[in-house]
C-alpha cells in the first residue's frame, strides 16, 4: 500500500485520480474509479444543471467511496454549481480553469475538499494562497488544453513551491509513472487519456478504436479549434481545421455556436458569455474586432470545443469530432476495466519501488 498526503487528504485507497473529460467523465466512470480505490471525477463543464444534478445523485448511488465534481469557476452559475456539489454532499471539488477565492472559500466551508488546476507554478503559488487543499499540475504532454511545460519539469518546480498535495498529470498511464511522479515530489497522478480508454468508459468502442490505433506521433497541439492550444488526435478534419483560412474558420464557429447554443438551452447573451469566460480563463488575447476585450471569432470558437466533443464522445463520428488526447495514448494498446487497471498500476509501482530499493548502499 502506497500511502502519500493525497491519499489521507481525499480518503482513498490509491493516488490515482482520473481527470475529468466533457462528455467522457460521468457517473458510469467516476463511480468505476472511485470503487476502484482511486479518486472518480464527475465533468460538469458540459452539463446542465438539472443533468449535473442527477449525475450526482447517480454517482452516490454506484458508490460509497470519495468522488468528486469538476466545475469552470469562470462559467456563469459557478456559484448554483458549488450550491449543487454542497447540497449533494459531494466529498471533493476541482477546478477545470483558475478558482475564484469566493468559491473555494464557500466549499471549504461546507466541507469539500478543494483541487485547482495548474500549467505553471505561479498558477499553483496563487491558488494555494487563496486556501486550495490540492493542486493538479499538468504538463504539455497531456491532453486537451495543454501548456508549454513537460510534465518532468513542471512537476518538480510546483512541488517545490507549495505546501500542499501536487497531483501530477500529463504523461501518466502505469505504475512506473506514479513512482516517478512520487520522486519528484507529487503525492499521486491524474490521468484522462488512460482512463477514457477502460471497459468502463462510456465512450464508443469505434472512437476507442482509433485512439487505440494512433501512435506516439499520433497527437498534435492546435489552436485552430477554440483559440487556445489543445492536444488532441491527428485526424483528418483537424488537418482541415489547421488548413482553414479565417473565412472558413469564422463560419464553422459561428455554425457550431449555434449548435452548442441550441443544444445547452443557452441564450445568446449566456453562450458569447460562456466563450468570453473561457478565453479569460485560459489567459488568452486576440486581435481584430472586439467584444469586452476579445474578438467575435475567439467569441464564437470558444463554443466550437463542445460541439465537436460531442459529435465524437457521444456520437461516435471520428471523421466530424474532436478527439483530445495525452500523447500516451500511442502507449496504450488495451481497454482494462478500472479495477484492473488500478491494481495493475499499484502492482507495478510496488515493483518499482522494490526494485530501486536494491541500489541502496548499505
Amino acid at each position: 500500500m502506497i500511502r502519500t498526503s493525497l491519499t489521507d487528504l481525499l480518503g482513498i485507497r490509491y493516488p490515482v485520480v482520473q481527470a475529468a473529460m466533457g462528455y467522457v467523465s460521468g457517473p458510469r466512470l467516476a463511480a468505476a474509479t472511485s470503487n476502484a480505490g482511486g479518486l472518480g471525477q464527475i465533468a460538469s463543464a458540459t452539463m446542465s444543471l438539472a443533468e449535473l444534478e442527477d449525475a450526482i445523485a447517480e454517482t452516490a448511488g454506484r458508490t460509497a467511496a470519495p468522488f468528486g465534481v469538476n466545475l469552470r469557476a469562470d462559467a456563469p452559475d459557478a456559484a448554483q454549481r458549488v450550491k449543487l456539489i454542497i447540497a449533494g454532499r459531494v466529498p471533493v471539488a476541482s477546478f477545470a480553469q483558475a478558482p475564484r477565492p469566493e468559491l473555494i472559500a464557500a466549499l471549504k466551508e461546507a466541507g469539500v475538499i478543494t483541487i485547482a488546476s495548474a500549467g505553471a507554478r505561479r498558477h499553483a503559488e496563487k491558488a494555494a494562497a487563496w486556501g486550495i487543499d490540492a493542486v493538479i499540475a499538468t504538463g504539455s504532454e497531456g491532453g486537451g488544453h495543454v501548456g508549454a511545460v513537460p510534465t518532468s519539469l513542471l512537476i518538480p518546480q510546483v512541488a517545490a513551491a507549495v505546501d500542499i498535495p501536487v497531483i501530477a498529470a500529463g504523461g501518466f498511464l502505469d505504475g512506473r509513472g506514479l513512482v516517478a511522479a512520487l520522486a519528484w515530489g507529487a503525492a499521486g497522478v491524474a490521468m484522462g487519456t488512460r482512463f477514457l480508454l477502460t471497459s468502463d468508459s462510456p465512450v464508443p468502442d469505434a472512437v476507442k478504436q482509433v485512439y487505440l490505433a494512433a501512435g506516439l506521433d499520433g497527437t498534435v497541439v492546435t489552436t485552430r479549434v477554440d483559440g487556445v492550444p489543445h492536444r488532441v488526435l491527428r485526424t483528418s478534419m483537424v488537418d482541415q481545421l489547421n488548413r482553414e483560412g479565417r473565412a472558413g474558420g469564422l463560419v464553422r464557429a459561428a455554425r457550431n455556436a449555434a449548435a452548442f447554443r441550441g443544444r445547452s438551452g443557452l441564450s445568446w447573451r449566456e453562450a458569447i458569455g460562456q466563450g468570453r469566460a473561457l478565453h479569460w480563463g485560459m489567459g488568452h488575447r486576440g486581435t481584430g474586432r472586439r467584444e469586452g476585450g476579445l474578438s467575435w471569432r475567439q467569441v464564437l470558437m470558444a463554443a466550437n470545443t463542445p460541439v465537436l466533443l460531442h459529435a465524437a464522445m457521444v456520437d461516435g463520428r471520428t471523421d466530424l469530432g474532436l478527439m483530445p488526447s495525452g500523447q500516451v495514448a500511442g502507449l496504450i494498446d488495451d481497454l482494462p476495466s478500472c479495477v484492473e487497471l488500478i491494481g495493475a498500476i499499484m502492482r507495478e509501482a510496488e515493483a518499482c519501488l522494490d526494485r530501486l530499493a536494491t541500489f541502496r548502499s548499505e
